[in-house]
């Protein structure tokens, strides 16, 4: 299933955990040699790449607290482990476990932090 937003800007999308939010790069018509691809190609491909434009908090890790000790105040904040991916970077991920999604009436992609194979960090990327 394909879902379809409408967003003015990206300030109000909020990626969930260890999620990333990845514009995909620019479908390829031509290889090298210059023979034309029909369309279709790239999306049997099993190694996808594109520009991170927001990520998740990370990974959720428990926090570790003095439940000894009834006098003191409990907190319940959650603290997350990072990801390495920053918006900007451009990232190449697996096809297997992402979600495509159309923002705006362009493609993008939720992939998981676990389906990133590579990152070249700042990136030139404009939202």
């Amino acid at each position: 299933m394909i879902n379809s937003f409408e967003t003015d800007n990206f300030s109000n999308v909020a990626v969930v955990g260890d999620r990333v939010l990845i514009k995909p790069e620019s479908e390829k018509v031509r290889t090298r040699s210059g023979l034309f691809l029909p369309a279709g190609v790239q999306e049997k491909e099993k190694v996808l790449s594109g520009y991170v434009v927001k990520c998740g908090p990370g990974y959720p890790i428990p926090s570790i607290g003095d439940e000894d000790e009834a006098w003191k105040k409990t907190r319940n904040e959650v603290k997350y482990l990072p990801l390495q991916a920053r918006p900007g970077d451009f990232a190449v991920f697996l096809q297997t476990g992402i979600h495509e999604i159309y923002m705006n009436n362009e493609k993008y992609f939720i992939v998981p932090n676990s389906s990133l194979l590579v990152l070249i960090q700042n990136g030139d990327f404009e939202t």
